[in-house]
């Protein structure tokens, strides 16, 4: 076995989602009270739900928010097939015997934890159901399969984000959820803190900044006009940390943003050259 491969595995440790906690603060720059809301809704057991764009910061706050009140962080990525068995919990065979699993929700639940639903309309609706306990007064998750009912802890904080842009009528949050949680709305940060982002996030020079944050700001103008969504904070990151390890201006917007972006060969050639306008 070559050495390298023989310390990684002398130093790896294996934590569960509710043992970890964040040491070092994830960045965050607040763009208006979403901080101090989040915190007074903690405070009073209130849930909290996360509206905007892709890209926009919404994961990268709830980061920061687990490390400001010292919370571990268990994130599920809902989809299609989400049930509601896969967030409260199974009977699973282990060893020949019938053994109950928690599932992440309820696990965050008996450990006080933040559970974070990530796009929470791509669940099942049948699914969402299962939360509406725990984000009204009662705070309570029934656990009908063992018999028990977990009575959440103060510590405990359901947060979830959705994205409207996204949504149908078939894939939208029904009333009767919504209506039980805190909202904050998510969207780009102004020009100014955009380049700030990216110039903290990756160190490369306030001139580059700028001009990714306005090439941005184009391919936003061509939303409905060929491309379904302009550049995200999070694709101007990764273009910007391409540029600062030694990749040409030009390619990293190509590579990190036009590709992204579309697959259309016109709307491809027209990305690019408003990058190749500007670097």
């Amino acid at each position: 076995m070559p050495t390298s491969l023989q310390q990684v595995t002398q130093h790896a440790r294996v934590l569960t989602p509710e043992e970890y906690i964040f040491e070092k603060e994830p960045y965050y720059e607040p763009v208006g009270e979403e901080i101090a809301i989040f915190e007074a809704a903690h405070r009073n057991g209130l849930p909290l739900l996360l509206k905007g764009p892709t890209g926009c910061g919404k994961t990268r706050f709830m980061e920061h928010m687990a490390w400001r009140l010292q919370l571990p962080l268990i994130t599920v990525s809902c989809h299609d097939d989400l049930t509601a068995s896969d967030l409260v919990g199974r009977f699973l065979v282990k060893g020949g015997e019938t053994v109950w699993v928690d599932g992440p929700l309820a696990r965050a639940v008996r450990n006080g934890s933040i559970c974070y639903l990530d796009e929470v309309v791509e669940a099942r609706k049948d699914t969402t159901v299962v939360i509406h306990p725990l984000a009204d007064d009662r705070r309570v998750l029934p656990m009908e399969k063992i018999g028990e009912l977990l009575e959440a802890p103060p510590e405990f904080c359901l947060a979830m984000s959705y994205n409207p842009g996204y949504q149908s009528v078939l894939k939208d949050l029904k009333q009767s959820t919504r209506q039980r949680f805190v909202a904050l709305e998510f969207d780009y940060p102004d020009a100014a803190l955009e380049q700030k982002i990216i110039e903290k996030e990756t160190g490369i020079d306030a001139g580059t900044a700028r001009q990714l944050v306005k090439f941005a700001q184009m391919t936003r103008n061509l939303k409905g006009q060929g491309l379904d969504e302009g550049a995200y904070t999070r694709l101007l990151v990764h273009a910007a940390q391409l540029m600062a390890a030694g990749i040409s201006p030009v390619t990293a917007c190509g590579s990190a943003i036009a590709q992204a972006l579309t697959d259309d060969p016109d709307m491809l050639a027209a990305v690019n050259e408003l990058s190749a306008s500007l670097f």
